[in-house]
């Protein structure tokens, strides 16, 4: 596959295939991003990803069972911070990555 299709297929400016994933992805590590600045700086690193599902509900993943419990007192600067944001979430579900 030659490198202008390669860039084709993930511009997601382009109309490219793979556009909404890229878009998707960005999204998420934004609402990342927002989600770990709304939390004290000891926890910097322990959430991997967010998601804001079409249900409402704010999922948060954390990088160890030891951070998604510390994560779950956390639950209401997670979603104080995603409504500062200017997103909805109706509840905050915490889970642990599957590494």
């Amino acid at each position: 596959m030659a490198s202008e299709e390669l860039k084709n297929l993930l511009n997601p400016c382009a109309g490219g295939e793979l556009g909404d994933i890229v878009k998707r992805a960005r999204k998420m590590g934004e609402l990342t991003h927002i989600l770990c600045d709304g939390l004290p700086d000891e926890y910097v690193g322990s959430i991997v990803a967010a998601n804001l599902r079409e249900d409402g509900d704010l999922v948060v993943i954390a990088a160890s069972s030891a951070w998604a419990s510390r994560l779950r007192y956390e639950t209401d600067a997670l979603l104080d911070a995603a409504r500062k944001a200017g997103l909805s979430p109706g509840a905050c579900r915490i889970r642990v990555t599957q590494s």
